[in-house]
């Protein structure tokens, strides 16, 4: 069975996803005048859906009646697994842009397209570029646009939840948008850190949590209270 499993995965599910992969961001590229238009997203939602079904992913989802149509957010995520984003972005009923690592701009067609579809980089290495990320995401933030970001700033090593850093916390804070955490499980299971294979068949959950409105809490109190409710809610798959 796992002879067979290989080969899939070689031979059918990574070449049908790398087509999927250059199909979508081309066509994100030559549509980036309507970059947040219902078609443009949908086609978006279905190539990241591709990989967990080629891979042959299940993924379940509760609390999406937590999260109000046409309300704004700032989305709170740990952060597992590559496999982290093609659930995200395949399984969150809202569109949004994620803020990302600069090191994506240098993938061949995919750093493009993402500039394109109006996500937000991030370079950590340099304050200033930090801050200017930041302001960017606030100027999206509107009509409906939500902004999802990892705060650990990379993968969990271990599956532990790391430290929580600040940049997030601060767009909620200046715009006085709620925040709503989200606690995924199984995606290390699905493609730990460092793997370059996926496993197959592995079950994915998200649980989207209650919003926390910025007004009512101080921002030190705010990130640990949300770090603690993303961690309550991690299950095991």
């Amino acid at each position: 069975m796992k002879v067979l499993f290989a080969i899939y995965e070689l031979l059918i599910a990574l070449p049908l996803f790398i087509l999927s992969t250059i199909f979508c961001a081309v066509f994100t590229m030559c549509t980036i005048k309507w970059a947040n238009s219902d078609f443009v997203h949908n086609v978006q939602v279905a190539w990241a859906r591709s990989f967990c079904y080629l891979f042959l992913c299940k993924v379940t989802i509760d609390g999406t009646e937590n999260i109000q149509e046409g309300q704004s957010y700032v989305f709170i995520c740990n952060h597992q697994s590559i496999a982290d984003v093609f659930v995200v972005y395949g399984w969150l009923p809202v569109k949004f842009k994620w803020i990302m690592k600069q090191e994506i701009m240098k993938i061949p067609l995919v750093g493009t397209a993402c500039k394109a579809a109006g996500h937000i980089f991030l370079d950590r290495k340099s304050r200033g570029s930090a801050v200017k990320s930041i302001k960017a995401a606030e100027n999206t933030l509107h009509n409906g646009i939500s902004v999802v970001v990892f705060p650990e700033g990379t993968r969990s090593e271990d599956g532990q939840v790391g430290r929580f850093k600040r940049g997030a916390f601060q767009i909620a804070y200046d715009l006085e948008l709620p925040m709503i955490p989200i606690s995924l499980s199984g995606c290390r299971e699905m493609m730990p850190k460092g793997a370059t294979i996926v496993n197959l068949g592995k079950k994915v959950h998200m649980h989207i949590d209650k919003p926390i409105e910025t007004k009512t809490i101080e921002q030190e109190q705010i990130i640990e209270l949300t770090r603690d409710i993303v961690i309550k809610n991690i299950k095991q798959m």
